[in-house]
Parts: structure tokens; C-alpha cells; sequence
């Protein structure tokens, strides 16, 4: 079990993100604006980051994290930005699906920045990761609008996020980083609330309990679990197991928000339950990839 303590960990990151959908219909149910929104959750992250990790930010704070940080940072930031801003212009489940494409960018962010091999069973479980993503979220129409170009550039950020945690958490200080990323986060949101002159902030009990989710939970436990446990898996295999994010917000939103199960989603959760035991597994339990280690 200890062997996959980094594997079980991002298992509990993606189930809590899952339930971050709910949590963010909420917030924009009570009448706040994602520029709101997401100042208001990384606010609130850096500050719980800083006030419990004081002593281990300020002993581990140095140029070279901060730097390595703040590029963290704006990977987030533009992921979740420009996924928002997507929305505007296409529809929830495109832009769930194309999101998701993070998935089968990690590896290649690996092999053109670091020149590495690309595994076939990553490779493989990747596809099929994005295969199942695709029948649990994706909708008949196919055409490419402004929408979908934004949300595959917000793919991007979210892929870097994921490949460029997993590669400086192994020099730097997993608990400095994630505070310094959600400080930078936090800083960007708030330009950007300026910006689009969204400063008023007004919202419903259940808004503002849907933020308080997705500052302590979705962002301040998650975002630490995930440095933390990158440093234990490869960036391939973080972003797979990270993908069941599709499955467990469907499982939470037939739940909390009474949504109807679909034979699509039951199909859709079953392949991308399985490209995760192909990547975890390289299908060594079979006799045939057994002989092959």
C-alpha cells in the first residue's frame, strides 16, 4: 500500500475536484463572476498556505522557488482563465472534453523540453483516457468556434501546471511552491477583476459556500496533495489519474445535483477507470505483457 501512497493521494485530489463543479455552479448560481471567483479562491488559498506553513514557506523561500513558483502560477491561472473564458463561446461539455486533451500533451511536453521516451503503455492510456472522456462529455456537434481554441490553449496551461510540478518539486519545497503559485494566481485574478471592473462582489450563503470549498478543499488541500504526491509519480501518470476528475464530478453531480445516469457516462467511466490500470499495471497481470517485462 506504502508503494502507492503518491497514486492514492492524487485518487483523493481528483474526487475532491470532482466535486468542484458543484461547488462552482454554486458560487455562479449566487451571482459571481469567474474573475470574482477566482480571486476570491486563490485569496483565500495563499492565505491559509502562509498562515498554517509559515515556518517551513519562510525556511524554504528562496529565488530559485519563487521564480520556479510563479511560473507555476501562471500556468494555473491561464488554465483556469482562459477555460472560463472559453465557456463563453462553446458549450460545458466541449469544453470539458477539450480540457481534458492535458492528458496526452504531459508526455509530449516531456519529449520535446527533456527529449524523453514516450512509454507506450502512458501513451496508450492517454488516448484512452481522452477516448473515454470523450463519450462521458462530449456532444454531437464537432464544429471548432473561438470557444474550443481557447479551451485547448487552457489544455496547455493545465498540461505545463501538471509537467512542471511534477519536474520542480524534485529541488524545491513542495509547500513553498504551491504557496507561491496560489500568491501568483491570486495576483493575476485580481488584475483581471480590475480589468473587467468587476470589483463589487455580491453573492448568495450557497455562493459563498461553494467558494469556501473551492479555497480550502479544490484549491488549498488539492493543489498541496498534488505537488506532493507528483513528487512520488511521474507527469504522465499524474495527469491520467487526475482525468477520473470527469468520472467522480459525474458521480457527485447524479448525487448532490440529481443529474440522470446514461449509458454514455457508465461507458465512459469504465474506459477511463481502465486506461488508469494500464498505465498503473502495463497490463503486467495479464500472461502476454507479463512475459514482456
Amino acid at each position: 500500500m506504502k508503494k502507492y501512497i503518491g497514486e492514492i493521494g492524487l485518487f483523493i485530489v481528483a474526487i475532491i475536484w470532482g466535486g468542484g463543479f458543484v461547488a462552482t455552479q454554486a458560487a455562479l448560481d449566487g451571482g459571481l463572476t469567474t474573475s470574482q471567483i477566482m480571486t476570491l479562491r486563490f485569496f483565500i488559498s495563499a492565505v491559509l498556505m502562509t498562515v498554517i506553513f509559515f515556518k517551513q514557506i519562510k525556511n524554504n523561500l528562496s529565488m530559485g522557488t519563487i521564480k520556479v513558483g510563479v511560473i507555476l502560477g501562471i500556468c494555473l491561472f491561464l488554465g483556469f482563465f482562459l477555460q472560463t473564458l472559453g465557456l463563453n463561446y462553446t458549450t460545458p461539455s466541449k469544453n470539458a472534453f477539450i480540457t481534458s486533451v492535458n492528458v496526452v500533451i504531459v508526455p509530449f511536453i516531456g519529449l520535446l523540453l527533456y527529449r524523453r521516451k514516450i512509454d507506450k503503455f502512458g501513451m496508450a492510456s492517454s488516448f484512452m483516457a481522452i477516448i473515454g472522456i470523450a463519450v462521458l462529455s462530449l456532444s454531437a456537434d464537432f464544429t471548432v468556434n473561438l470557444g474550443d481554441v481557447l479551451t485547448l490553449l487552457c489544455a496547455f496551461g493545465f498540461a505545463f501546471q501538471i509537467f512542471f510540478t511534477s519536474e520542480f518539486v524534485k529541488n524545491h519545497n513542495p509547500v513553498a511552491l504551491t504557496a507561491i503559485q496560489f500568491f501568483t494566481a491570486f495576483v493575476l485574478s485580481f488584475i483581471a477583476q480590475i480589468f473587467m471592473g468587476e470589483l463589487k462582489m455580491h453573492s448568495t450563503a450557497s455562493g459563498y459556500m461553494g467558494i469556501f470549498y473551492l479555497a480550502v478543499f479544490s484549491t488549498t488541500i488539492c493543489f498541496l496533495l498534488q505537488t506532493i504526491c507528483s513528487k512520488m509519480v511521474d507527469g504522465t501518470r499524474v495527469a491520467i489519474i487526475l482525468s477520473t476528475e470527469a468520472v467522480f464530478g459525474t458521480i457527485l453531480s447524479i448525487i448532490i445535483l440529481g443529474e440522470p445516469v446514461t449509458v454514455r457516462m457508465i461507458i465512459g467511466s469504465l474506459i477511463i477507470f481502465t486506461s488508469v490500470i494500464t498505465a498503473e499495471t502495463k497490463l503486467s497481470f495479464l500472461p502476454f505483457f507479463k512475459n514482456k517485462q
